[in-house]
């Protein structure tokens, strides 16, 4: 397994040049509850796709009760960061209809704003906000501000942040690649593909990618950094820069000339928070340049924010492939692999049994090879790195996808997953597991 962070997670971020359309993750700490008086005044309306909306809808039904607490989901979990949190706003209700229709994640943060005013979070930080793959924010705040936070009537949930962690284990030779284009064994010792998928757009959800790596040829390019918040998305770990090239790496490749683009959620140790990852989807779903894949080796404690967000990225366009885990239990309770509309992936052995510590389940949608995968490394521009995992086994999934839109650009996510779940090859997975569907990934459609 990779190794999980050892330090207490910072809720100081280092500062630096921003992306284009992200939104700056700190505001001054708060010191003063406003008057419901200057909030009306401050927070006015907010424009709200064309339409004019009260931001706070003060003194109207559904002002919240400042005396009330509700429930803070996650927080007696393991691998929860302190002090951190994730509030998703509710779609109905007067203030949570605004909610529902915010547009920009400036928009999310002043109703943010509101919403920490009304619940007497004085010494609350808005780390950030969510506006396309969900609507929500991060929010750094003492835990009885939170559980008041959670009670207001416009809030759907609040989820204690966690850490998330990539799901691939280094081990000691690709055999994958063989195995995808074939029916059967023995394999055959080539690769046959009809697509190199040119037009697609690979966003890689990881730790980053050594951009610079002979195995991308100039396609790979930074798209963000949510560790360090900037736009220099490197790689310090490794996992990234291996599933990219599995994804897209000219030898290593199963979609050889797809443009990968590098969205960096997790840090050197291949660890992140639940914030930082929904950060992620964030981004992705608002950036995203169709046809487009999305790939997601990462694996957390199950969670409904999670959910909404991976699932967000799919109601954008992006296909998106995710990870079952690596702890040989129900995929089914962990996110986002238990996520509807995703493709979860599985991994394999190359005698075709399930590796021993994938995951499994009715979650799970497919297998594909997974154990001892050979791709590009992080160490130069010619390294290469040999690993373990359903995170190995995901971007087989992820490039198999982009194939099918460089043949079918106008190609839905349920289409391309339809594409792919008709195409596998039934029955040939060793102990798939109790609920699994036994479907190998095959990539000739």
């Amino acid at each position: 397994m990779c190794t999980a962070r050892t330090e207490q997670p910072s809720h100081a971020r280092p500062k630096g040049s921003l992306p284009k359309g992200l939104a700056p993750l700190q505001h001054a700490k708060r010191t003063k509850k406003k008057s419901r008086i200057a909030l009306a005044s401050a927070a006015a309306l907010l424009v709200l796709g064309g339409t004019a909306v009260g931001a706070g809808a003060v003194g109207t039904g559904d002002t919240p009760d400042p005396a009330a607490t509700g429930e803070i989901r996650g927080a007696d979990a393991p691998g929860t960061v302190d002090g951190e949190y994730i509030v998703v706003m509710k779609e109905s209700g007067q203030r949570a209809a605004g909610a529902a229709q915010l547009k920009s994640r400036t928009s999310v943060r002043q109703l943010a704003d509101s919403l920490l005013d009304d619940a007497d979070a004085s010494g609350a930080t808005v780390r950030r906000a969510y506006s396309s793959a969900l609507k929500g924010f991060a929010v750094t705040a003492a835990p009885d501000e939170a559980r008041r936070l959670a009670a207001d009537p416009a809030v759907a949930y609040v989820e204690q942040n966690r850490v998330e962690r990539g799901d691939g284990s280094q081990d000691d030779p690709t055999w994958g690649l063989d195995r995808i284009d074939q029916r059967d064994l023995p394999l055959s010792g080539s690769y046959a593909y009809d697509s190199e998928a040119g037009d697609v757009n690979a966003y890689i959800v990881d730790s980053g990618i050594r951009v610079s790596h002979e195995e991308f040829g100039g396609r790979a390019s930074y798209g963000v950094d949510l560790v360090d918040d900037d736009a220099k998305a490197d790689d310090c770990h490794g996992h990234g820069t291996h599933v990219a090239g599995t994804v897209g790496g000219a030898t290593y490749g199963v979609a050889k000339s797809a443009k990968l683009i590098a969205v960096r959620v997790l840090d050197c140790e291949n660890a992140g928070t639940t914030a930082d990852v929904i950060a992620g989807y964030e981004w992705v779903t608002a950036n995203a340049v169709k046809p487009a894949v999305a790939n997601v080796s990462i694996g957390g404690a199950a969670t409904d924010a999670k959910d909404a967000a991976v699932t967000g990225m799919v109601k954008a366009g992006v296909t998106v492939a995710v990870s079952a885990g690596n702890n040989n239990t129900d995929s089914c309770q962990q996110s986002p692999a238990r996520a509807p509309d995703v493709l979860t992936v599985a991994a394999t052995t190359d005698a075709d049994a399930r590796w021993p510590s994938s995951n499994y389940g009715k979650c799970v949608d497919l297998f594909a090879p997974g154990h001892q995968i050979v791709s590009a490394g992080r160490a130069s521009d010619t390294a290469n790195a040999t690993m373990s995992g359903t995170s190995m086994a995901t971007p087989h999934v992820t490039g198999a996808a982009a194939l099918y839109l460089g043949a079918h650009p106008g190609a839905s996510p349920a289409t391309v997953s339809e594409a792919l779940l008709d195409a596998s090859s039934a029955g040939k997975v060793g102990s798939a597991g109790t609920s699994s569907p036994n479907k190998l990934l095959y990539s000739r459609f």
